[in-house]
């Protein structure tokens, strides 16, 4: 099964940017959706931002006008620019890709904390 590898997490400064990617290691045929999920400290993991192959881009309210998520599709390349990154927004980011008839595979994490 193809993994997914996640890079880009650090230490940042609030008001900050980070750009998170997520890289397939294989060839990976059809994809549905890619997205991005996060563990925030106390809380369940929640979705933060999603893209179909359509091209439909869904965010969860509270990154609304702060990230970007971006597909480079020919190479299953899945971005994610943050910026303006708050104490909020520390937590554990997690890829995944969707494809037909399958359950989502997930990466393994990059870990992202922003200092007062």
């Amino acid at each position: 099964q193809v993994q997914l590898v996640e890079s880009g997490g650090g230490l940042v400064q609030a008001g900050g940017s980070l750009r998170l990617s997520c890289a397939a290691d294989g060839y990976i045929f059809r994809i549905n959706t890619m997205g991005w999920h996060r563990q925030t400290p106390g809380k369940e993991r929640e979705p933060v931002a999603d893209i179909s192959s359509a091209g439909t881009i869904r965010y969860t309210d509270a990154v609304k006008g702060r990230f970007t998520i971006s597909m480079d599709s020919a190479k299953k390349v899945l971005y994610l620019q943050m910026n303006n990154l708050q104490p909020e927004d520390t937590g554990v980011y997690y890829c995944y890709y969707v494809s037909p008839g399958t359950t989502p595979t997930w990466g393994q994490g990059t870990q992202v904390t922003v200092s007062a």
